[in-house]
């Protein structure tokens, strides 16, 4: 049980730097939308659109998978130490 809290909290903490550096790096300027507008033909609000849903979709995912079985691994590993 304890390699699973391990390998999940750690998964967690990299979900979150990889959210991090994802939403720092759209912050920083339309280099995303000029980067994305070679290959498609998409206008600027929509790349914002879509990395905002991208954004959400990861951090609902890694909360999802990551954070919540940390939470419960480690409420087992109490019950079970009682």
């Amino acid at each position: 049980m304890e390699t699973i809290e391990k390998i999940t909290i750690r998964c967690f903490f990299l979900g979150m730097v990889l959210i991090l550096i994802w939403s720092s790096l759209c912050k920083t300027g339309d280099w995303v939308y000029i980067f994305g507008a070679e290959w498609f033909d998409v206008l600027i609000p929509k790349v914002k659109i879509i990395n905002y849903c991208g954004l959400m979709f990861t951090k609902i995912c890694v909360f999802l998978f990551f954070l919540i079985p940390y939470i419960g691994c480690k409420w087992v590993g109490k019950e079970s130490a009682s």
